[in-house]
């Protein structure tokens, strides 16, 4: 496959705001900020930094990527409203990438991804060698958390990553690159022109409860 031009990548799924520009398969910037709250404000601002850096514009990326989560409820929206955006203002395909997959590209034999989703659950995904999902994205109960067809002793990877090593007999191991150049690869592969719009990975329903229904209106 031929080599894309610049790729630019970013995620607000967790506490961070983060971003990475690929190019011609290359690692030109990767930043991670580290952020409870403000991925709002700080992501395009962030994205013109990595973008002057690296010394091209805009109208230079020939695909973006996002991550689409699993994380918190805003920061997705954040990232992948301004990842749809950016995509038809500048007229190049989007893709969005989970941050399960991410963390696992280039592990180096099956893989099992955890990462804490807070309240006791925690996000989990199984990779086998070849770096193929083996099954869709759960919450779990992190006490419960596993995920048959890895085989024996998986690699660990993510937050959460010891406490599943120590149920599954799997190694634990850091994530092969920094996540938004994951996911700047993963889109380099994928991108192309039919593609469509990247949606969130929401695995947590959301906290807000629906809206009752109006009173009836009494009637004379």
């Amino acid at each position: 496959m031929t080599p894309l031009g610049p790729v630019l990548a970013f995620d607000t799924a967790a506490a961070h705001c983060a971003a990475a520009l690929l190019w011609d398969d290359e690692s030109r910037v990767s930043r991670i900020e580290p952020m409870a709250r403000g991925q709002a404000e700080r992501l395009m601002p962030l994205l013109k930094e990595v973008l002057a850096e690296a010394g091209i514009g805009w109208a230079d990326l020939t695909a973006l990527g996002v991550g689409i989560g699993p994380g918190n409820f805003t920061g997705i929206r954040i990232s992948v409203a301004a990842a749809r955006g950016l995509g038809l203002g500048l007229a190049v395909p989007v893709v969005g990438v989970s941050t399960l997959e991410a963390l696992a590209l280039g592990a180096e034999g099956p893989a099992l991804v955890c990462l804490d989703a807070r309240r006791g659950n925690a996000y989990l995904q199984g990779f086998g060698a070849d770096g193929a999902a083996l099954a869709p994205p759960v919450m779990a109960p992190v006490e419960t958390a596993a995920l048959p067809g890895t085989g024996p002793a998986p690699l660990c990877l993510g937050d959460l990553a010891p406490e599943l090593a120590a149920r599954s007999g799997g190694t634990v191991v850091l994530p092969r690159q920094p996540l938004p150049e994951a996911i700047a690869r993963i889109a380099a592969r994928r991108a192309r022109p039919d593609l469509p719009p990247p949606a969130p990975l929401y695995l947590r329903p959301a906290d807000a409860a629906p809206a009752k229904p109006a009173p009836a209106l009494l009637t004379p």
